[in-house]
Formats: structure tokens, sequence, C-alpha cells
């Protein structure tokens, strides 16, 4: 990194710092991009290593886009997909980002919406009453149709599934079906209008509401950690937005590849295009270092 480029990134640093130390309330929305930086990435040898014989038979090149195949049977369907849930969601670290952002979090008055599905913000910690996960969690099954409002936690038969599949398939009876109208069941991931939304999730939407309500005369940090553009409906317009319309607030996206603001809050605003975990890290050292000089705040 050229020395300027190191004082600019020190700059925002300390910019990000006092925002954090200001604020009323923080308001964090996570993406993918918050995952990538803890290393939980969706192609190359965390593929790889997993499916060497779907990549053999079908040439899969990635989680994402193999998630999508029409599989010939729903054996060799859940063969995949077990895999894919352990990896990604039970037999996965922490991830340093998400222990860090922890660390800055606690003792706040915060809140966090977060697109993803691999359970990083439960596992490391975040209070489940301060977090709203929008578009499911690879934990849990439901029914296709759905029949029926309700989620059924998974780990338990995903890890059977995978130690029991021979020959890309699991075997039949580990199926699962729906308890009320015997629908094979599908994972709780938002692709299209039958996604359930059950009492949980309501009842994370309405804490969201509520944090945001009974913050809007507040000084609120809306801070965006990864979130790109393949649903900015769900945190990034409607950060920006809200930031527009709440005068006390700032508006703060830490993503390395994504920056784009409305001109109304430009004023307002800080675009870090740098990677989330090395941001977070160099925070807390910051923070550390002053806090040993009788200040936390970085001047």
């Amino acid at each position: 990194m050229r020395e300027n480029e190191t004082r600019d990134h020190q700059r925002e640093i300390m910019i990000l710092n006092r925002a954090l130390q200001s604020a009323d309330g923080i308001l964090v929305g996570a993406g993918a991009g918050m995952s990538t930086s803890a290393g939980f990435l969706y192609e190359g040898p965390r593929f790889t290593s997993v499916y060497p014989d779907f990549i053999e038979k079908y040439g899969f090149t990635d989680y994402y886009s193999a998630g999508f195949y029409p599989f010939p049977s729903l054996e060799e369907y859940w063969a995949f997909w077990s895999r894919m849930i352990l990896v990604n969601r039970y037999d996965l670290p922490i991830g340093k980002p998400y222990e860090d952002l922890l660390t800055l979090l606690n003792g706040r008055n915060y809140f966090v919406i977060t697109t993803n599905v691999d359970h990083r913000f439960q596992a490391a910690g975040i209070d489940k009453e301060r977090l709203f996960y929008t578009q499911g969690d690879y934990g849990l099954l439901q029914c296709p149709i759905p029949c029926h409002p309700k989620t059924y936690d998974n780990e338990q038969l995903i890890r059977r599934m995978v130690a029991e599949q021979r020959g890309m398939k699991i075997p039949t009876d580990l199926i699962p079906h729906c308890p009320r109208c015997n629908a094979p069941m599908t994972t709780n991931l938002r692709s299209d209008d039958r996604f359930v939304e059950d009492e949980g999730w309501h009842s994370a939407k309405g804490r969201y509401v509520e944090f945001v309500e009974s913050n809007r005369e507040k000084a609120v940090l809306f801070l965006e950690l990864g979130v790109g553009y393949n649903t900015p409906g769900i945190i990034k317009y409607p950060f920006m937005k809200m930031t527009a319309a709440m005068p006390k607030s700032q508006y703060i996206s830490i993503n390395p590849n994504h920056g784009r603001l409305l001109p109304e809050i430009e004023d307002r605003s800080l675009l870090i295009q740098e990677d989330i975990g090395i941001v977070l890290s160099t925070l807390l050292e910051y923070n550390e270092i002053y806090a040993s000089k009788g200040s936390a705040d970085i001047k």
C-alpha cells in the first residue's frame, strides 16, 4: 500500500471510530461480503474439496450456481445440499470479522439486519433479540408449498445425510417430508414467494422496525458491511433513504467492491473500499492503543 493510501485508510478509520463513539444507536446491515471477508468463499478449495464427484459428473464450479441445478432425484438433491449445509452452516468457524464486530458493539445500543444465511452472527454471540436474518437460514427446513408457516431445525438430519450417503445419493428414508401435507421439504432460503416467514421471522422484523422507530430522532450510525447489489432493496437502499430522512444520522459502507451514494447524504456518508476484516481489526487495534492512553477516541 502506498503512503498516501495508508494515510487515507487511517483517516477513514478515524472517521469510522468517531462515528461509532458518538452514535446513540448503531444499525448494522451485513451482506455476503462479511462472510467472504471471513474466508468463507463459495468457490475454490472450499468447494472443490467437498464435491469432487459432483464436479466430475456435472462440471460444477461453485456453491452458488450449483445450488440451482435441477437434480434428477431427491436422493441426489439432498446428497448435494446436505454437504452444502454442513460445510457452510454447522462445521464452520465463527469468523474473526464477526468476533471483532461483536467486540465493537458490546455495551452499545445496536441492531443487526443481515441477508446472510450461514448463522455466523449467532455463532459469534450477537444477541438474537438484536438480529433479523431476512433471507432464511441453512439450518431450517420448510414445506415447499407451503401448507403452514413453520420451520424445522435440520442439524441432526443433515449430519445423518452426509454420513450415510453413498454414490452421490442419500438413503430414501432420510428424505424429509412435511409433517402436515407430506410434501418433500426444502430449505428455508428465500428464492421465490413460497419462502416461509415463520413466527420467529416476524418477531425479528418487528424488533427491527421498533429499533428504527425508537431511534428515529437520535444520532444513528447506519453501518453497512459487505452489501452488494443482488438484493439492494433489503439493506442498501433503505439504509441510504433512512439516512436522508434522519438528519442526525450517518451512513458508512465498508465494501472493497461497491460504492455509490445518494447525493443528498454525501456530507454524512463514507465509503470505505477495503476488506471488512482489515477495517474492523485495525479499528480494534487503534482503540486498544488509545484506550491505554486514557482515551478511546482517535484524534
